[in-house]
């Protein structure tokens, strides 16, 4: 039975990824819209839950009457009836109808609307551009997609199970008044009134404030994760108390953002317990002088002030319910900023999948500032045939990582256009760009997972034979069967740590060369492939770059000069500009910046002498 409810609402249902609205009212729809079936029905019954409710009112108020008016032995044998279907409503009605809702809403709504948000949040926010993460914490982002996840479905069950409950009971409630005598109905409208203009006038500092707070919290969640990312540099510098300091500012600024929140709260349960009081006192007032006259029934008086008191129960609950939903739309609204942020880099419509048959590149004119008026790249124009290798040198701050950002797309040009085999990389879909680039880079930073699983990540499907090929190229199956981690898993199936932290930098660099053997991509890219390694371990990594590199268009980037004297070709790079081009002796023999470095280096390192 419980598995019918549970399979109501299907969250990982295949879904186009796209941008959620960016407005509160379009972010609910957004989410809510394939479901609307299931919280109609929800509504219903939630309905029949309050009419459930007031009916026991009602038969109580009935009941004095009937006791009032017979004799115990004529009540009992007149009433049966009356007496069976109050029965029936308590037995049997109050139980399914409860069945049902707590079903529905607990079973269905409560966790499938937090795992709808959070997989939709993170499939669309995980396809953003590179230029999204660096500019916010990971961890802010992180809490961003788990609390506006839980906050709207929180919203949800708020208005479903709080708010429409609340408003079918106090129509009912009215109506009922109205019919025992519509002077009952004055104090119970003026309480409304009251209610709602009390909610109307403090709720929204509760909203924004609400909002703060959850910025507050994503904040320190940020700066947390932030100090135990880079906890060996935290360790390094042997400074606890300046990263205590850090972590304590964003701890002050939540527990201020927290105290105005709950300030706003109290005030606001204040004024409206007051305002219960003055319901309760002026519906029984008001009720023995209707009833002194002879203008209601003693079963009447029962009824309304029992119906009286039982809002003044409910108002805590519904102070409770309309705070959290407020402070929910809050927490959404604020998450909204984030999780519907446009993505900056996106594929064109149509855009078709790339082909490339040879793995010729060009850049043709390109120019790329990152938004500033000047700088990093301008007008530079490059060919690298096919099969061909090219080295990329140049002080810091060249653009050489910049040109390999542009290749992968994880910038759009300002200018110019990129070209592979023919095709401009801009016409084509990003995912299909990046499976034909293979790369490498000097902080290989693995996946918290197996050691199997960091080498297949490029190609899920490759078979056991196929990986262990890939790892006896990369000479990484001397240390992979001596690997082991906390649980006891050993080997392939062992995991390595956030970032691959449990392996040697060594080690990381042939499990990132045996993941790209097995893409087996026709273009490659080595972004510093070895500049972290000491000389050893670089001389034995080279060997397997220079094996990964066979029969393969490359592009590499190097500050140790050694690394690339091989290459078909260098390429020298100043203010975003190509200044030399040629081989290793040409450049030499030309005397030119290249030689100028290569004098300069110690040690085969490049001299880090900023670019004018």
């Amino acid at each position: 039975m419980f598995a019918w409810f549970e399979n109501l609402l299907k969250p990982f249902e295949d879904s186009p990824v796209e941008c959620p609205p960016d407005t509160a009212r379009g972010f609910y729809l957004y989410h809510l819209k394939p479901w609307w079936r299931l919280l109609a029905v929800t509504l219903f019954i939630s309905l029949l839950a309050a009419l459930a409710e007031m009916a026991l009112f009602v038969f109580v108020g009935d009941l004095v009457d009937l006791m009032n008016a017979n004799g115990p032995d004529a009540f009992f044998e007149t009433q049966g009836p009356v007496l069976a279907g109050m029965a029936f409503v308590v037995l049997v009605m109050r139980p399914v109808l409860t069945l049902l809702a707590r079903g529905l809403i607990n079973l269905a709504l409560v966790p499938g609307l937090t795992a709808i948000v959070r997989w939709r949040s993170y499939r669309y926010v995980q396809r953003q551009s590179l230029s999204f993460f660096q500019d916010d914490f990971a961890g802010r982002v992180a809490q961003k997609v788990m609390q506006t996840g839980m906050a709207l479905r929180e919203s949800v069950v708020n208005v479903v199970d709080g708010v429409w409950f609340l408003f079918i009971y106090l129509a009912g409630t009215l109506a009922l008044f109205v019919g025992l005598d519509w002077r009952m109905a004055l104090p119970l409208v003026l309480w409304t009134i009251g209610y709602g203009a009390t909610i109307l006038y403090l709720v929204p500092p509760v909203r924004a404030r609400s909002a703060a707070v959850a910025e507050a919290n994503s904040a320190l969640s940020g700066r947390i994760v932030d100090s135990f990312t880079n906890i060996q540099s935290l360790k390094l510098f042997s400074d606890p108390e300046r990263a205590e300091g850090f972590v304590l500012e964003g701890l002050e600024r939540q527990l201020g953002a927290m105290r105005r929140l709950l300030r706003a709260i109290v005030s606001m349960t204040v004024v409206l317990t007051v305002l219960n009081s003055l319901l309760i006192v002026g519906v029984g007032a008001l009720s023995l002088w209707l009833w002194h006259t002879g203008a209601i029934t003693v079963g009447a008086v029962a009824l309304a002030n029992g119906l009286s008191i039982r809002l003044n129960q409910m108002s805590g609950w519904i102070l409770r319910t309309v705070t959290a939903l407020f402070e929910n739309v809050g927490t959404v609204q604020n998450g909204i900023e984030t999780l519907s942020r446009p993505t900056s880099v996106v594929d064109k419509p149509g855009a078709r999948e790339l082909s490339v048959p040879c793995g010729e590149i060009r850049f043709e004119r390109i120019g790329f500032h990152y938004g500033k008026e000047g700088g990093v790249i301008d007008d530079l124009s490059l060919t690298i045939k096919a099969g061909e290798k090219v080295g990329v040198v140049g002080r810091s701050g060249a653009g050489k990582s910049t040109l390999v950002n542009l290749l992968l797309r994880f910038y759009d040009l300002e200018s110019g256009r990129i070209l592979i085999d023919g095709q401009n990389i801009s016409d084509v879909t990003q995912d299909s760009l990046r499976r034909h680039i293979g790369m490498v880079t000097q902080d290989t930073a693995l996946l918290h997972r197996s050691v199997h699983d960091n080498i297949v990540y490029g190609q899920p499907d490759a078979d056991s034979e196929d990986v262990l090929e890939a790892v006896q190229r990369a000479q990484a199956d001397g240390f992979i069967p001596e690997l082991r981690d906390r649980a006891g898993r050993s080997g392939f199936a062992a995991l390595v740590g956030e970032r691959g932290v449990k392996l040697s930098g060594g080690q990381r660099q042939r499990i990132a060369i045996a993941r790209v053997l097995l893409k087996n991509a026709p273009i490659l890219v080595l972004d510093e492939a070895t500049s972290a390694l000491d000389s050893e371990v670089e001389a034995a990594i080279q060997e397997q770059l220079n094996v990964l590199m066979e029969g393969k268009t490359v592009l590499a980037i190097a500050h140790r000069l050694s690394t690339i004297a091989a290459m078909d070709r260098l390429v020298v790079m100043d203010a975003g500009d190509i200044i030399e081009q040629g081989t290793h002796r040409e450049l030499l023999e030309a005397g030119g910046l290249y030689a100028s470095l290569w004098e300069r280096q110690s040690g085969g390192f490049l001299a880090q002498t900023a670019a004018a």
